[in-house]
C-alpha cells in the first residue's frame, strides 16, 4: 500500500471533508453536503464514516473500529485491516485507548472523553425521509423549522400500537434546533449525546451527508410528556460472560439447548470486564 497517500485519500479530498465537517460542528444537526468519494469498500457499508476516520485520523492516533458493538464483525476489521494499511496507526478493542472510534449501530459503553472523536456510519441521514420522500421538501422542512410531521408520525405510533415503538434511527433534536437521525443505534444509546464530552460525527457516503454533536450539546428526544421516552431495558438479566447487569445485552439462544441467554453487545467492554474479574 506505499503507493498509496497516507491514509488513501488525496489531501485535496481530506481537506474539503474536513471543511465539511467544521461546517457541521458549527452547525450541530445540520445535513453538510460534501463530495463522496469511491471507496475500496461498497456504498453502504460505512464509506461514510471510513472517510470521516481517513480525513481526520493522524500518525499519533490510535483507532477502534465495532459493528454492532463487536471489534471482530468482518465489516469492522475489514476496515481497521484498510487504515491500518494505509495508515500505519495502532488500533486496539479498548475504547479508553482510542482517540478515534469508528462505529455502526453502537456507542462504547464507556463514556467519551474531550479528547475522543466518534464516528457513526450512516445509512440514511434524512430523518424526515419517513414522512417526506422528496429532498427539497425535506430541506424546507428543515429551514422552517416545520416537523409537525414527524410529531405526527409519534402520535399516530400512540394511537395504533399504545407506544412510540421506533426502535432505531429514533429522531432527536440537536441545541433545540435541527431534528437528525442518530443512526440506527438502540435508544439505550441515545442518552450518552446528550451533554456529551466528546465528538460525535456521523458520516454517510451513499448519501453525501455529514453532521455533528459537539461536546456540551444539548439532545432532545422527541417524545409527549404523557409519553415520555424510554430505553430498551433487561430487567434481571445479566451478561453470561462478565455478569454485568447495567449494559446494553443482546439476547443470544444456545444451539444445543435453545434456552435464551445474555451477553453484553459491547464485546471489548466485556473483555476488559472478564479481565478485570480474573485479576481479583
Amino acid at each position: 500500500m506505499s503507493e498509496y497517500n497516507f491514509a488513501f485519500l488525496d489531501e485535496g479530498s481530506k481537506r474539503e471533508i474536513r471543511r465539511a465537517t467544521l461546517k457541521a460542528v458549527a452547525i450541530p444537526g445540520y445535513q453538510v453536503p460534501f463530495a463522496s468519494r469511491e471507496m475500496p469498500i461498497g456504498r453502504g457499508w460505512g464509506t461514510g464514516g471510513l472517510q470521516l476516520t481517513l480525513s481526520l485520523i493522524g500518525k499519533s492516533d490510535c483507532l477502534k473500529v465495532m459493528d454492532q458493538g463487536h471489534d471482530d464483525s468482518v465489516n469492522a476489521v475489514s476496515i481497521k485491516r484498510l487504515v491500518v494499511d494505509c495508515t500505519g496507526i495502532p488500533t486496539t478493542e479498548d475504547s479508553r485507548k482510542a482517540t478515534v472510534i469508528q462505529t455502526r449501530h453502537r456507542i462504547p459503553e464507556i463514556p467519551l472523553r474531550e479528547d475522543q472523536i466518534l464516528v457513526l456510519q450512516v445509512p440514511l441521514p434524512e430523518p424526515l425521509r419517513r414522512v417526506e420522500a422528496k429532498e427539497r421538501e425535506t430541506k424546507r422542512m428543515h429551514a422552517e423549522m416545520d416537523y409537525s410531521s414527524m410529531w405526527l408520525r409519534l402520535y399516530e405510533d400512540i394511537v395504533r400500537w399504545g407506544k412510540i415503538t421506533i426502535g432505531a434511527d429514533y429522531p432527536s433534536m440537536a441545541n433545540g434546533r435541527y431534528v437528525f437521525n442518530p443512526s440506527p443505534i438502540p435508544r439505550y444509546d441515545l442518552l450518552k449525546l446528550h451533554q456529551a464530552d466528546g465528538l460525535y460525527l456521523f458520516g454517510a457516503g451513499r448519501e453525501k451527508k455529514i453532521y455533528a454533536i459537539p461536546p456540551y450539546t444539548n439532545v432532545t428526544l422527541l417524545s409527549f410528556d404523557d409519553y415520555p421516552f424510554e430505553v430498551e431495558r433487561f430487567d434481571g438479566a445479566s451478561c453470561r460472560l462478565c455478569g454485568s447487569r447495567d449494559t446494553f445485552l443482546d439476547e443470544i439462544y444456545d444451539g444445543e439447548t435453545g434456552t435464551k441467554v445474555y451477553q453484553c453487545s459491547d464485546t471489548g467492554f466485556c473483555a476488559q470486564k472478564q479481565r478485570e474479574r480474573r485479576v481479583v
